[in-house]
């Protein structure tokens, strides 16, 4: 066996709880997943699943909608129906 070295890191208590109860559904450890995911980052030298940013998220966006919120807030947020407005 290779020299094996301690890797320590933060995560949310929540989420490792999560993950913690799937790995153990599918039969392995946090560290041996952990150890699946490095070992085919290295040999693909890319992170092996798609990473992207939701967009609904974009700082632009928050900025809007946040300035939504302050004219609801404010009173001045006018609502009225329109066709997309389903009649029940």
């Amino acid at each position: 066996m290779a020299n094996v070295v301690n890797v320590n890191f933060r995560m949310d208590s929540e989420l490792k709880k999560n993950m913690e109860s799937l790995c153990d559904d599918l039969g392995m450890s946090m560290t041996t997943a952990f150890t699946i995911f490095a070992k085919k980052m290295t040999r693909e030298r890319r992170i092996p699943f798609e990473v992207s940013a939701d967009p609904f998220y974009s700082e632009s966006n928050i900025r809007h909608l946040n300035m939504i919120m302050d004219d609801i807030k404010s009173g001045k947020a006018h609502f009225e129906e329109h066709e997309l407005m389903e009649d029940d």
